[in-house]
């Protein structure tokens, strides 16, 4: 079999550079939100960084959506067949608009009990809760833009799809300057503040997406069918995204776990630990991108029949996301003086967030390789099941239950509970490269193939 590697290189970097800062654009907005706030009030930076939890919880149904139908559109893309690309559109917004409107309404009506799951401290519940009320409406429009930029990403758009998505980034950056702080006449607003350029460029986005997406050459739902049920098309679809949902709840609801679990140690380890989650989402933007590409390119050629060919690349890819994990290592404890310097923290919160990014470097090492190769090769032919099980023994089995043992009943120290948060990721690699090696996910998911 003869590969173009040069040709592969192209299009890895032709990929992964655009989605890679579309999720750094993404993460910045979390940045700037802990940055500018942590400059108002550690309680204001912490209640916000809590409260953002609730849509971290929405994105897994979202990405669960999105994540199946990019599974299936890449493979059908790589068939050439257009029409049932956008069937599948249909189905992704039937889905995602339902799940935003449901976490719409839960933060319209009970953010305090949202909150609460957070922490235990009033001042940071209520300054959360009102946070909770003017983002919610964002949350709304969350799941409708990611549709429209997943499409676009395996239709061979994925740089419009970076410009709109890093457009609304930089926009909600400035407008969260303008209203936390009040500059150019408007008021005050803090913690609401954000809420309010986070609604208000969710809204342009949203925007954006529909207008490009008008263009001649992509792809756009089938809306004179968009009520159709298509049987064969809907079992493929659930057996993609169920185990994408399964594995989505178990990540999601076990991070947010930790992240409770770090709130009621106290506001010093709170406010710690919302600094370094921000730190982990910029650094982790280089393997998002890589995954991203990873499932796009796979998926095309096995849809396209070329299994080995698809077979390939999947391992020159698994290969590649060891020295992104070594190179984030790096990065990031060359950035721990810096980032411990940049925030207003308490001498305390300091301390904690010092250790934090020693132990998180040795976590970027797991989180690269299993992003790169279970969200991207394995994902790329469907194999979405090995995922959930991996969560389920690793994180529920292991990591969650020491981490609220160490917390709550032998009161270890802090960072060792904040290491136990990160066991899951370094002690799955090898099971990782097992289901690897074992090649179920080189298959074509195409019907009529």
């Amino acid at each position: 079999m003869n590969i173009d590697w040069k040709q592969f290189n192209l299009k890895l970097r032709r990929l992964t550079l655009p989605i890679a800062f579309q999720s750094l654009m993404l993460a910045s907005v979390a940045a700037g939100d802990a940055l500018m706030l942590g400059r108002v009030a550690q309680d204001q930076m912490t209640a916000v960084s809590l409260a953002t939890q609730v849509q971290f919880v929405q994105n897994m149904f979202i990405l669960s959506v999105t994540g199946a139908g990019s599974i299936l559109g890449a493979q059908y893309w790589g068939k050439g067949d257009r029409e049932t690309l956008r069937l599948i559109f249909n189905r992704i917004l039937r889905w995602n608009g339902v799940i935003s409107l449901f976490f719409f309404l839960a933060c319209e009506t009970v953010p305090e009990l949202l909150m609460s799951l957070f922490s235990h401290d009033a001042p940071i519940i209520a300054i959360g809760s009102s946070y909770l009320r003017i983002a919610g409406v964002s949350y709304l429009m969350t799941g409708i833009c990611e549709c429209f930029l997943t499409v676009m990403k395996v239709t061979d758009h994925v740089v419009p799809a970076a410009w709109i998505s890093s457009g609304a980034v930089v926009l909600n950056i400035l407008l969260n300057s303008v209203f936390i702080f009040g500059l150019l006449g408007a008021p005050r607003m803090e913690a609401r503040g954000a809420a309010l350029a986070t609604t208000l460029s969710r809204g342009i986005e949203l925007a954006a997406c529909v207008f490009v997406s008008a263009g001649e050459k992509y792809v756009r739902p089938a809306w004179n069918r968009f009520f159709e049920k298509q049987r064969e098309l809907g079992k493929d679809f659930r057996r993609q995204c169920l185990p994408l949902l399964g594995g989505g709840l178990l990540w999601g609801v076990g991070f947010t776990s930790y992240t409770a679990i770090m709130g009621h140690l106290g506001t010093d380890v709170a406010a710690a630990s919302s600094v370094a989650a921000v730190v982990r989402d910029l650094i982790c933007c280089v393997c998002n991108g890589v995954a991203s590409a990873a499932g796009i390119m796979v998926g095309n050629e096995l849809g396209a029949g070329n299994l080995e060919r698809g077979k390939a690349f999947g391992i020159r890819l698994k290969n590649l996301s060891f020295l992104i994990g070594f190179g984030s290592t790096a990065v990031v404890l060359a950035l721990t003086p810096l980032v411990v310097r940049m925030v207003l923290l308490t001498e305390e919160a300091q301390g904690y967030l010092t250790g934090m990014m020693v132990i998180m470097a040795v976590y970027m090492i797991g989180r690269c390789v299993n992003t790169v190769t279970i969200n991207g090769v394995l994902d790329g032919g469907g194999d979405t099941v090995f995922d959930m099980y991996s969560l389920a023994v690793t994180m529920w089995g292991i990591a969650v239950p020491l981490a609220l043992l160490g917390a709550f009943v032998f009161h270890w120290h802090p960072l060792a509970v904040y290491a136990c948060t990160c066991l899951d990721e370094v002690g799955k690699i090898p099971w990782v490269m097992i289901r690897f090696r074992k090649y179920k996910w080189v298959k074509n998911l195409t019907r009529g193939n």
